[in-house]
């Protein structure tokens, strides 16, 4: 990563949803991290064995590495299941939190299987707002 410090202001590296050794690469490549987190059971299932993985990358490959925030995903208010778990988030992670929140919409779901961002798809849904504040949120952080 030092090679493009100064030319830009963020870098994103997605992961995939698994401890595999391209995530262990980008927490060791990363200064800063965000973790999206499902509104369902099961995310809350995996999240502590993610929390070990990026206490040991802290440990022993990349001291600098920070939790920056954790994002809701997928989230239904309507749902009891769903603001059980953004409670638990929230008391576990507190001002980690991001305020803003991604809504389980079907035009999220569609978008990838057109190629295409939401902000392409359906720029002026729920969708693409969300992810909009999120960026505005991301940047405010630094």
């Amino acid at each position: 990563m030092e090679p493009t410090r100064g030319i830009y202001d963020f870098v994103l590296i997605d992961c995939p949803p698994s401890l595999g050794l391209l995530t262990i690469n980008a927490l060791t490549a990363t200064d800063k991290l965000i973790i999206p987190i499902q509104s369902e059971f099961y995310a809350l299932e995996g999240l502590s064995k993610l929390l070990d993985t990026i206490k040991l990358v802290k440990m022993r490959l990349n001291r600098d590495l920070e939790i920056q925030g954790v994002l809701l995903t997928m989230y239904d208010p309507r749902t009891s299941l769903a603001n059980q778990v953004s409670d638990e988030i929230n008391k576990f992670f507190k001002e980690k939190v991001f305020k803003t929140v991604i809504p389980r919409t079907v035009k999220l779901a569609e978008a990838p299987s057109f190629g295409q961002t939401i902000i392409e798809y359906n720029p002026k849904g729920k969708g693409a707002d969300s992810y909009r504040a999120l960026a505005k949120e991301v940047i405010a952080r630094g």
